[in-house]
C-alpha cells in the first residue's frame, strides 16, 4: 500500500521555484533543494521525479504567476494610465523590491542558463515570451479603447517590441549598470506607446 505523503507539495514546490530563481539550475544542489523544501530525496523524487524535473516543475509554477502579476499590473488597474502602468511593470523589474526579485526574473535566467542547451527550456521560455506579449497587446488594446493610446498603433507589432525590450533591460540589470543609463533605456523602449503615424 502506498504511503500518504505528509507534506504540501504546492509549498515544497514553490520552495524549490525560490531556489532554483535564486541559483539558477547547475548551482541548486539537492541539499539546497531539500533542505528549504523540508522533505527527505526520496520524497522529493517520489512527489516530482529528478531534479531536472523539479526544475521544469518549478518553471512552469513560476510562469502562471507571472503572467497573472504582469496582467493584473498592466489591464486590472482603473487608477493608472497605460504607459504609466507599463513604466511602473519596467522599473520593478529593473529596480525591485521584493528579495526574490532581486534575482531578475526567472523564465528569462533560465532561458539564458538552460534555453541555448535544452530543447524542453527553449520551448518553455518561448512560450511565455508569446504569452507575454498578448499580455502586452491586450493592455495597449485597453489604451486604444480608453483613448490614450493611438488607434492606428499596430499592438502585435508593439507588443512584440515592448517584451524585446523587458527581456533586454532585464538581463542588463545583471551586470548592474548606472541606474540613470537604466532609466533612459526604459524611456526608450517605452516611446512606442507615444509614437505617432506618419503623414
Amino acid at each position: 500500500m502506498a504511503r500518504t505523503r505528509t507534506f504540501d507539495e504546492q509549498k515544497a514546490l514553490t520552495d524549490a521555484m525560490h531556489v532554483f530563481w535564486e541559483k539558477g539550475y547547475e548551482a541548486a544542489s539537492l541539499i539546497d533543494l531539500t533542505s528549504r523544501m523540508g522533505i527527505q530525496k526520496p520524497s522529493m523524487y517520489a512527489a516530482f521525479g529528478d531534479k531536472m524535473a523539479l526544475f521544469e516543475s518549478a518553471l512552469r509554477h513560476y510562469n502562471q504567476l507571472h503572467a497573472k502579476a504582469v496582467r493584473t499590473k498592466l489591464t486590472n488597474s482603473d487608477s493608472d494610465s497605460v504607459k504609466s502602468a507599463f513604466r511602473r511593470l519596467f522599473m520593478e523589474g529593473v529596480f525591485p523590491a521584493a528579495t526574490d526579485e532581486r534575482h531578475g526574473c526567472f523564465c528569462i535566467n533560465t532561458m539564458v542558463e538552460l534555453g541555448p542547451h535544452d530543447a524542453r527550456f527553449e520551448v518553455l521560455t518561448r512560450e511565455h515570451q508569446r504569452y507575454l506579449a498578448t499580455i502586452f497587446e491586450d493592455a495597449l488594446k485597453q489604451g486604444i479603447s480608453s483613448g490614450e493610446l493611438d488607434g492606428t498603433m499596430d499592438c502585435p507589432a508593439a507588443a512584440q517590441s515592448l517584451v524585446v525590450a523587458f527581456i533586454g533591460i532585464t538581463v542588463l540589470k545583471k551586470a548592474n549598470p548606472d541606474r540613470q543609463w537604466l532609466e533612459s533605456c526604459i524611456d526608450a523602449a517605452l516611446s512606442v506607446l507615444s509614437t505617432r503615424p506618419r503623414l
